[in-house]
C-alpha cells in the first residue's frame, strides 16, 4: 500500500505537468479548431529560458528561502513573457496568413515551427543534456516503513507540494478567466462561431493571439517545474512532452479545460503505475492503448462535448 502511495503522489505531479502543456493545446483547438504541434517545443523553450535564468542569477539550494522564492518568481516571468512572445510569433507566421486556407496548410507550417524551434534550441545550447542541481531538497516523510524499517517508506517533496498547488491556483484562474471575463467571454464566442462574433464588435485576431500567448505562457510554468523536479532538460524534450499532453487533451475531450486536466493527471498516472509495476519500456504503449480504448466508447473523450452540426 505505501508502494503505491508514493506511485500515485509521483504520477499527480507528472499528470499536472501534462495538464499544464494540455490546457494550451485544448484553448487553440477550441478557438481555431486546428492543433498547435509547435505548443510542446514552446514548453521546451520555456525550460531552457529558466535554466539559463537561474544560472545566471546564481541561484542554488543554499540560497536563502524568502531570496529563493522572488528569485524563482522572477524566473517564472521572465520565462512567461519570452514564451509569451514565442506563441505570438506562432500565431502570427504559422496561422493567421492561413486561416481561411484548407486546414493541412496551417498544421504543415506549425510542424514546420516546431522544427525550427527544436533546431534553434539545439544549434544555440548545444545536443547534450543541461543538468540541474536540486533547489528544493526537502521532503515530508508520510510513512516510516513500519516498526522494522523494513516497508516502502512514502516521500512526498517540497518541489511536488510546489507543482500540484501551482497547478491548481492555475487552473482555478484560467476557469475565472474563461466564465467570468470579458476575454473569457470573447473566447467562448470564437469557439461557437467567429465570424458572428466579430459581426457582434469581438475583435477576433486579438482574441486568438491573446489565446496563443495565455498557452504559451502556461507552457513556460510547465516547463519550469519540469526543470526543477527533474534537473535535466534537453532540445528534445518538446516533442516527447507535446505528444503526451495532445494525447492527455485528446483523452480528456479536445476542447474542455476540465478534461484536458483530467487527461493530463490520467495519462500522468498511466505511466507512472506502469512504470512502477510493470516494465518502463512500455509505459508509453500502455498510455496510448487506454487513449485508444476510451476514444472507441467515447469518441468525444472523457469531458468533450459532441459536434453539433447546424443545417
Amino acid at each position: 500500500m505505501d508502494y503505491f502511495l508514493q506511485q500515485l503522489i509521483n504520477g499527480v505531479t507528472l499528470g499536472s505537468i501534462y495538464g499544464l502543456i494540455a490546457i494550451g493545446y485544448t484553448m487553440v483547438y477550441g478557438i481555431i479548431g486546428m492543433i498547435n504541434f509547435a505548443h510542446g517545443d514552446i514548453f521546451m523553450v520555456g525550460s531552457f529560458v529558466a535554466l539559463i535564468l537561474i544560472v545566471a542569477l546564481g541561484i542554488t539550494a543554499a540560497t536563502p528561502v524568502l531570496l529563493l522564492i522572488l528569485a524563482l518568481a522572477l524566473v517564472l516571468v521572465v520565462a512567461m513573457a519570452l514564451t509569451a512572445v514565442w506563441g505570438w510569433t506562432v500565431e502570427r507566421i504559422a496561422y493567421r496568413p492561413l486561416r481561411g486556407s484548407f486546414r493541412l496548410a496551417p498544421l504543415i507550417t506549425a510542424i514546420g515551427a516546431s522544427i525550427a524551434l527544436q533546431n534553434f534550441v539545439q544549434v544555440s545550447q548545444g545536443a547534450k543534456n543541461k543538468p540541474l542541481q536540486p533547489l528544493f531538497s526537502g521532503s515530508f516523510q508520510l510513512t516510516d516503513g513500519g516498526a522494522d524499517g523494513s516497508g516502502f517508506i512514502v516521500n512526498l517533496s517540497y518541489i511536488q507540494i510546489l507543482i500540484v498547488v501551482t497547478t491548481v491556483i492555475l487552473m482555478g484562474g484560467f476557469t475565472y478567466l474563461i466564465n467570468n471575463t470579458n476575454l473569457g467571454r470573447s473566447q467562448r464566442a470564437c469557439e461557437q462561431d467567429r465570424k458572428m462574433a466579430s459581426l457582434l464588435g469581438v475583435n477576433v485576431d486579438r482574441t486568438i493571439s491573446l489565446t496563443f500567448v495565455m498557452g504559451a505562457s502556461l507552457a513556460s510554468v510547465a516547463g519550469l517545474m519540469f526543470l526543477l523536479y527533474y534537473g535535466v532538460v534537453d532540445f528534445y524534450i518538446g516533442f516527447l512532452a507535446g505528444v503526451k499532453a495532445f494525447t492527455a487533451a485528446v483523452l480528456g475531450g479536445i476542447g474542455s479545460l476540465p478534461g484536458a486536466m483530467l487527461g493530463g493527471l490520467l495519462i500522468g498516472l498511466i505511466e507512472t503505475f506502469w512504470s512502477g509495476y510493470f516494465s518502463v519500456e512500455y509505459k508509453d504503449v500502455a498510455a496510448f492503448s487506454i487513449l485508444a480504448i476510451v476514444l472507441i466508447f467515447m469518441p468525444e473523450g472523457l469531458l468533450g462535448q459532441p459536434e453539433v452540426e447546424k443545417v
